[in-house]
């Protein structure tokens, strides 16, 4: 079969999968590609249960830790991926700055390296699980012309998700692995509730939270829940939400509808994720190799500004650099102040001139990780509860 008609199915969420990237991707590779584009959830049970329906799985690093026992995934041959030297440490070592990051959650270094056994660990080995590549900072979005009087004295807070003078305007995000760790953030900066391992609940800790949650959603505290970045943003531009967790394609959409927001940079620390790309166990032959030509594309620089320009980072930025303007690198990167109006991912225009990134630089905002992204020992429990809260 001529390379021009593989067809390589990538099963992942909007977080990466946009139609200019696999557009971008089929010029460059001479492929096919057929997105398969559900929420968080759907694609991990999809990626866990039917391996032979995608070649590549692109989600966040957390799944992992339901796929690779479920054995639905390959082992990825570093010596397959041209740039996998540019990969920074934060994503090889888990340390930024030669400082360890913060080890709540599911720390994505801990389950990168296939060990001799094919179970999953830090110790550096020729084989990975995932190919890391997109990750951030997250945190909410609020109204500024929304705030109670005072709020802002003492610096945002995660515990404004759980404000009474908020009631009815406060939105969370759906998934279970991601929404109660924005959820327990809020009640233990608010003084609610106090958590061993806020990345790792258990019983008892996830009871008290679904059932603190369950209290504030049957007094009209929440005004929705959100699966993709476009629902969010919907909400806050229908006028139905002042505040809610985000993820940052969000925010583009929020800047092009004119909206006045600020995106917060909490003083207990973001939640912070790594996504990448990981292989099907049915991918094989020919597939195989368009599977590791497409990750090896991911790693060449266009796909790493289209992702900075929603700001996303990249796990080799320096590659992206030359597709980014000066002033680009400096406000996405650098968290300067904009000297120019700089254009969105499909956009003339996004982010106006003299406005600045919250959280400052890339070191300042992935030094300041308080929990990662995670799938807790508890899993199954947390999203019974979870369904609990959906449902009450």
């Amino acid at each position: 079969m001529h390379r021009s008609k593989i067809e390589l199915r990538v099963l992942g969420t909007t977080v990466t999968l946009q139609e200019h990237v696999r557009e971008q991707a089929e010029r460059d590779l001479g492929i096919r590609l057929r997105y398969i584009v559900d929420d968080g959830f759907a694609v991990q049970r999809a990626g866990v249960m039917h391996p032979e329906t995608y070649e590549v799985y692109d989600q966040w690093f957390h799944s992992i830790d339901c796929l690779w026992p479920a054995r639905a995934l390959q082992p990825i041959d570093v010596s397959r991926i041209a740039r996998w030297t540019e990969i920074q440490s934060l994503a090889r070592s888990g340390e930024l700055g030669g400082r360890p990051c913060a080890k709540a959650g599911s720390v994505p270094v801990d389950r990168l390296y296939v060990q001799p056994d094919n179970t999953l660990a830090r110790d550096a080995t020729q084989r990975i699980s995932m190919l890391p590549l997109t990750h951030n900072a997250d945190s909410f979005v609020y109204l500024d012309d929304a705030l109670p009087e005072g709020f802002q004295g003492a610096g945002e807070s995660w515990a404004w998700l759980l404000a009474p003078e908020l009631s009815g305007r406060v939105a969370l995000q759906a998934d279970a692995a991601i929404g109660a760790i924005d959820a327990a953030l809020a009640a233990q900066a608010a003084g609610l509730l106090r958590f061993d391992d806020i990345g790792n609940l258990n019983i008892e800790e996830i009871d008290a939270l679904i059932d603190l949650l369950i209290e504030f959603k049957q007094r009209g505290h929440f005004a929705g829940f959100w699966s993709t970045f476009a629902e969010a943003a919907e909400l806050m531009i229908a006028n139905k939400v002042a505040i809610q967790s985000i993820w940052s394609p969000a925010i583009v959409e929020l800047e092009r509808a004119g909206i006045r927001f600020r995106l917060a940079s909490p003083r207990e620390g973001y939640r912070a994720w790594f996504g990448g790309l990981a292989l099907s166990r049915a991918a094989q032959g020919r597939a195989l190799d368009a599977a590791y030509a497409y990750l090896n594309w991911w790693l060449e620089g266009w796909a790493g500004a289209s992702m900075a320009r929603q700001g996303f980072y990249i796990s080799n930025a320096e590659r992206s650099r030359p597709y980014l303007s000066d002033a680009e690198w400096a406000y996405w990167y650098d968290g300067e102040a904009a000297r120019v109006e700089l254009p969105g991912p499909m956009s003339a225009h996004l982010v106006a001139a003299g406005q600045t990134r919250d959280g400052g630089g890339y070191a300042a905002r992935m030094s300041r990780i308080a929990v990662w992204d995670s799938v807790m020992d508890e899993h199954n429990y947390l999203v019974r509860r979870w369904n609990d809260f959906m449902r009450a």
